[in-house]
C-alpha cells in the first residue's frame, strides 16, 4: 500500500472569476461589478493563504458484496450504500483519497461571518470549497493519465455523506492514512478538519469509467457536485 502525496500553490490552480461567479447563481457577464471585485479580492487572499495538499492510497483486490452494498478494503468493511455501490460495482481496485486547502480560508470565512461581513464570509467560503474541489480534480486526473497507460479507467469520486453514504464511515477511510496526514483530523461526530477538505474513494478497472454524476438518482438537493462538469 503506497501513499503517494501531492501538492499545489492555488494560484497554478483554474480558479476562473466566470466559474466562481456562477458558482454564486450568475450566467456569464452578468455578475455585478462590485460583487466580483469582492470575488477577486477574497479569491486574491485564498491564494495567498491556503495550504493545500492532499493524497492517494490505491488497494486492491476489492471484494463487493450486493446483497448488503458493502466493499471490503484491506479487512474494513465500507458500507457504501445502493447508490454508490451500482457506480463502483465493476471495480477491481480503489484508490483513498484525501485532500484540504488547509486552515486558514475557513477559519477567515468564519470570522467574517462572526463579524457580520456575511457576504464576504460567503463568498471566501465558497472559494475555499472551490479550491479544495479543483486541486482533488488535478489529483484525479493525474491518476487517470497513469492508469491509462495500462489499459485501466477510473470512476467518479465518491465521500461520506454523498448518496446515502454515512459521514460516520470517514473513520474507515482515515485508517487508511497516516494520524494527522496533511494536516487533516475528524472531530467526535466524523467532520473534517480543516473544514475545506475531502475526502473519499475512487473505482479503478477496465470496466468503469469516469462519467456524468448520477444527480437524479440521490436524495441531496444542496450538494456540489450536482450538474458538475465531468471532462472525459
Amino acid at each position: 500500500m503506497e501513499l503517494r502525496e501531492f501538492r499545489y500553490q492555488a494560484g497554478d490552480l483554474p480558479l476562473p472569476l466566470e466559474v466562481l461567479e456562477g458558482r454564486m447563481g450568475y450566467p456569464a457577464g452578468q455578475c455585478p461589478d462590485y460583487l466580483r471585485l469582492l470575488i477577486r479580492e477574497a479569491l486574491q487572499w485564498a491564494e495567498e493563504h491556503s495550504e493545500i495538499q492532499g493524497g492517494l492510497v490505491v488497494l486492491e483486490p476489492v471484494s463487493l458484496r450486493k446483497e448488503t452494498h458493502t466493499l471490503m478494503l484491506g479487512g474494513v468493511e465500507l458500507e457504501i450504500h445502493k447508490i454508490l455501490f451500482g457506480q463502483l460495482r465493476k471495480s477491481d481496485a480503489m484508490a483513498l483519497f484525501l485532500c484540504t486547502a488547509g486552515p486558514a480560508v475557513g477559519a477567515q470565512a468564519e470570522e467574517l461571518m462572526r463579524r457580520g461581513d456575511f457576504l464576504e464570509g460567503y463568498i471566501l467560503d465558497l472559494i475555499g470549497s472551490e479550491i479544495v474541489e479543483v486541486a482533488m480534480d488535478q489529483i484525479q486526473d493525474t491518476l487517470e493519465r497513469e492508469l491509462a497507460l495500462t489499459g485501466l479507467h477510473i470512476t467518479n469520486r465518491f465521500s461520506p455523506g454523498y448518496c446515502g453514504w454515512r459521514v460516520a464511515e470517514q473513520q474507515k477511510l482515515f485508517s487508511f492514512f497516516p494520524k494527522g496526514f496533511c494536516g487533516v483530523t475528524l472531530t467526535e461526530h466524523s467532520l473534517m478538519q480543516p473544514i475545506k477538505s475531502v475526502s473519499g474513494i475512487i473505482g479503478i478497472g477496465r470496466n468503469v469509467r469516469r462519467k456524468a454524476y448520477a444527480c437524479q438518482a440521490c436524495e441531496m438537493a444542496h450538494c456540489i457536485y450536482r450538474g458538475r462538469v465531468v471532462t472525459e
